[in-house]
C-alpha cells in the first residue's frame, strides 16, 4: 500500500481493538479511529461476574494487558497509533460518501469522518422485553462495565440479599456463584423446561441438580410477567407466583446491534445479524462487520448461526484486519465451542447437541460416559460427565457436552478440533493423547467414549438412553431392570423397578432370569452393565441391553439408603 489508507472502527470492545491493532502491525502507516460510545475501552466482559465475585480484584485488570498496563485512549494513541474517540456515538454511515457521522456525548458536537475501509464492531445488546416495572431500580443487565459496578455496590451494601436471576443461560448461571458467595439468595427463573440451552436435557439437569445443592432456586417453565415495587424492585411477579427480592439481573440474551448496518442499507441475514463473507466483508465492499453483531456459519450444517462469544470476535478482527491489507485469509466458521465455570463444575460443549443435529438430518447415535478425568486412583480425580454426538453413517463427531468437576476444557478443545478435521470416532479412538496419572487416565474419556461409539456402531451391544429406560419404567414395561453392582451399593441408592444380581454371582446366578424378556443391565457408569450383557448373550439371551453411563448419568431421583 502505498498511501495512508484511513480506517474508521465503530466499536471499542473487543473485536474493533483488535482489527485495529492487526492493520497497525501489518500497515503501520494506516490512519485509524476507534469510535466507542462507551467510556471504557477494550475490556473483557466476559470478566464481568468474576470481578462481582471479587475474583478479579480491580477493575483496570479487565482493561489491562498480561503484563498490566491499561488499554485506555493514551494507550492506543502511544502503542497501537490509533486515535480513540471515547464517549462518542456514531449517528450514521453515509456509504455513498464513505463517511461515518458521529456526535460527542460530551459536548453533543457533530463531525464527519471519512474512510477508506470502514469496520462496524458494535456488537450485541441485552434482550429487555417491555415488561411491566423494567426500569425499576436495582434490575440490571451484565454486559457493560457500568452494570457489574452497579450490582457491586449494592453487594458491599450489603442491599441486595434475595437476587432473582431471569435466563437461565451462561450468563445468568455464571452469576450465581459470584451473588452466593456474597451471601445472597439466588432463584434462577427461565422459561424453557431447562436451563443452560447450550446443552441437551439430561445434562442441563444434572447442572441444575449441582446448582440446588448449593442452594439456588432453579424455577424452570416459569415465565415473568411483571416487576413490582415503588421505587426500587421489591418482588418478580410470575406466572408461578411472587418472588421477593431486592435485586434482578437480566440474562435472557443479546441481539445483533445492526442499527447502523440497517440504516446503511447492509445485508442482514437469516439471524437478524449482519450478513459477510469469509473475509468479514458485508454487502458493501468497503464496509467490514466483526463481532456479536455479525452471524457465522455452522461448520457442520452450513447453516447461518448467531453465537455471539469474545473468542469468535477476536478471530473475525484477525480475519478483517488481515483482508483489508491484502493478507488473504478466510474465517471458515464456528462449532458453538463454550465452557462456564458453575461454582466447582466445568460446562463445556461443541458441536451439535443431539436434538439440533436430528433436526439437521444425521441418523444420531449417542453415546454417555461418566468417569474420573485422572487416573481413578489419583488423590485429586474429579468425575466428568460426558455425552458424544456421533453420525451412524459417516462415524463423524458431530458433538461433545461436559459437565463435572473434572478437566472438561481440554476434551472439548480435543473435540473441537476433532470435528473441525471431520474426523471419525475410529481415528478419535487411536489418537496418541498424552498421558500420566495426574493429567488423565490411560485411556483418556475422549477415547473410552469414542470406543463405546465404535462399539454401538459395529453392533457390539445395544443401549437404551436412561431417559428411554425411565420410559418404560413410567408405562409399566414388562422388563427385566437388572443392578449388577455390589449389594453395599445397592443398599446405598437404587432405582424403582431394579433388581439385583452382582456381576460377581451372575454366571452362577443367570438361569433365575427369563430369556423370553428384554432385560436392561446397569451399573455405577455401565461398566459392568456391559459386562453382564456380554455374560447373559453368550448363555442365550437374545434381548439384552446396557443403560448408557450407568446410575451416575440417571437425570432423575435416585432412591437413597433411609429415605
Amino acid at each position: 500500500m502505498d498511501r495512508k489508507l484511513k480506517i474508521v472502527i465503530v466499536g471499542g470492545v473487543a473485536a474493533g481493538p483488535k482489527t485495529g491493532a492487526r492493520i497497525q502491525r501489518l500497515f503501520p502507516q494506516a490512519d485509524i479511529t476507534l469510535i466507542e460510545k462507551g467510556k471504557f475501552l477494550s475490556y473483557a466482559g466476559c470478566g464481568l461476574p468474576y470481578y462481582v465475585s471479587g475474583v478479579v480484584k480491580e477493575q483496570k485488570e479487565l482493561m489491562s494487558t498480561p503484563v498490566g498496563v491499561v488499554r485506555d485512549s493514551v494507550f492506543f494513541q502511544n502503542v497501537k497509533n490509533i486515535h480513540v474517540l471515547n464517549r462518542t456515538e456514531a449517528l450514521k454511515i453515509e456509504p455513498l460518501k464513505k463517511q461515518v457521522v458521529v456526535k460527542s456525548l460530551l459536548d453533543g458536537l457533530e463531525k464527519t469522518l471519512p474512510y477508506d475501509k470502514l469496520v462496524l464492531a458494535t456488537g450485541s445488546r441485552p434482550v429487555v422485553p417491555p415488561i411491566e416495572g423494567i426500569r425499576l431500580r436495582n434490575i440490571f443487565t451484565l454486559q457493560r462495565m457500568e452494570d457489574a459496578e452497579g450490582i457491586k455496590i449494592l453487594l458491599s451494601e450489603e442491599q441486595a440479599k434475595n437476587v432473582v436471576i431471569v435466563g437461565g443461560g451462561l450468563i445468568g448461571i455464571e452469576m450465581t456463584e459470584a451473588l452466593v458467595q456474597k451471601g445472597c439468595q439466588v432463584t434462577v427463573v427461565e422459561k424453557f423446561p431447562q436451563i443452560l440451552s447450550i446443552l441437551d436435557w439430561e445434562m442441563a439437569q444434572f447442572v441444575s441438580s449441582y446448582l440446588e445443592s448449593k442452594g439456588v432456586k432453579i424455577r424452570v417453565s416459569t415465565t415473568v410477567q411483571a416487576f413490582k415495587g415503588k421505587d426500587h424492585i421489591e418482588s418478580v411477579q410470575t406466572d408461578r407466583g411472587e418472588l421477593p427480592c431486592d435485586m434482578v439481573i437480566f440474562a435472557i440474551g443479546v441481539r445483533p446491534n445492526t442499527t447502523l448496518a440497517v440504516e446503511a442499507g447492509l445485508s442482514i441475514g437469516p439471524t437478524g445479524a449482519i450478513k459477510v463473507d469469509g473475509t468479514m466483508r458485508t454487502s458493501d465492499p468497503d464496509i467490514y462487520a466483526v463481532g456479536d453483531c455479525v452471524e457465522s456459519t455452522n461448520l457442520l450444517t452450513g447453516e447461518a448461526c448467531f453465537i455471539p462469544l469474545g473468542s469468535t470476535a477476536n478471530k473475525h478482527g484477525r480475519v478483517a484486519a488481515n483482508n483489508i491489507c491484502g493478507q488473504n485469509d478466510i474465517f471458515p466458521g464456528v462449532l458453538g465451542s463454550a465452557i462456564c465455570k458453575v461454582f466447582d463444575f466445568a460446562v463445556a460443549r461443541t458441536g451439535l447437541g443431539e436434538e439440533q443435529a436430528r433436526k439437521s438430518g444425521f441418523d444420531v447415535v449417542t453415546i454417555l460416559t461418566p468417569a474420573p478425568d485422572k487416573a481413578h486412583y489419583y488423590p485429586s480425580a474429579k468425575l466428568l460427565m460426558m455425552k458424544m454426538i456421533v453420525d451412524r453413517k459417516s462415524r463423524k463427531l458431530l458433538g461433545l457436552q461436559v459437565v463435572g468437576p473434572g478437566a472438561a476444557d481440554k476434551r472439548i478443545d480435543v473435540a473441537a478440533t476433532a470435528i473441525s478435521a471431520g474426523m471419525t470416532i475410529d481415528q478419535i479412538s487411536h489418537l496418541d493423547l498424552c498421558y500420566a496419572p495426574p493429567y488423565s487416565p490411560a485411556m483418556d474419556n475422549l477415547i473410552t467414549a469414542a470406543d463405546i461409539a465404535r462399539n454401538k456402531l459395529d453392533g457390539l451391544f445395544e443401549s437404551l438412553t436412561p431417559m428411554e429406560v425411565k420410559k418404560k419404567i413410567d408405562n409399566s414395561d414388562d422388563f427385566i431392570f437388572l443392578d449388577v453392582r455390589s449389594p453395599a451399593e445397592h443398599q446405598e441408592t437404587s432405582i424403582d423397578k431394579a433388581i439385583l444380581i452382582p456381576l460377581g454371582t451372575l454366571r452362577e446366578r443367570w438361569m433365575e432370569l427369563p430369556k423370553g424378556k428384554e432385560i436392561v443391565t446397569f451399573c455405577k457408569i455401565s461398566l459392568r452393565g456391559y459386562e453382564a450383557a456380554c455374560i447373559l448373550k453368550a448363555n442365550g439371551f437374545k434381548n439384552v441391553k446396557v443403560m448408557d453411563g450407568g446410575l451416575l448419568m440417571w437425570p432423575y431421583e435416585i432412591k437413597r439408603s433411609g429415605k
